[in-house]
């Protein structure tokens, strides 16, 4: 497999490993990326200036109430239904959208938000971060793993 392109000669999206395939050049379907994610969080590619993840979030389940208070954040749904929820306090999340495939979201830095799945099946998403938010090669399986890397 070219590490330049994640996807057979058929166009098939094609990892079974979980590489982060920055900082090199490549080349993705990100919509059928998103959609065969089945990890919490996978980082899929990162620079030194953007960092773009794949994320699952389970029917009832949402990403966790977080801010990011020196990046920006892009948010593109894939599939599934949610709400999105933002506000400048945990407390004052005044801003809240009903968002579905197709959607985009932006985040400002400094910005308290949540994503919340009130679909019946798995909200698949891509998230660009710019700068990163997370180490190269990250993968978090559930949102328990991801809450416990964290922490430490």
């Amino acid at each position: 497999m070219n590490r330049r392109n994640a996807y057979n000669h058929m166009g098939t999206f094609n990892r079974t490993d979980e590489t982060d395939y920055g900082p090199e050049p490549f080349v993705t379907n990100i919509h059928d990326a998103a959609l065969q994610n089945k990890n919490f969080r996978t980082a899929l590619w990162t620079g030194t200036h953007l960092q773009l993840t794949l994320m699952s979030i389970p029917v009832g389940g949402d990403i966790g109430l977080e801010v990011h208070p020196y990046l920006d954040q892009f948010l593109r749904i894939e599939a599934g239904r949610g709400l999105m929820k933002m506000g400048g306090s945990q407390d004052r999340l005044n801003y809240q959208e009903n968002v579905r495939d197709g959607y985009a979201i932006f985040v400002p830095a400094g910005t308290w938000h949540n994503l919340i799945n009130t679909g019946n099946r798995p909200i698949k998403l891509y998230s660009i971060y710019a700068p990163p938010a997370h180490p190269h090669g990250t993968v978090h399986e559930t949102k328990a793993i991801a809450e416990a890397a964290e922490h430490n």
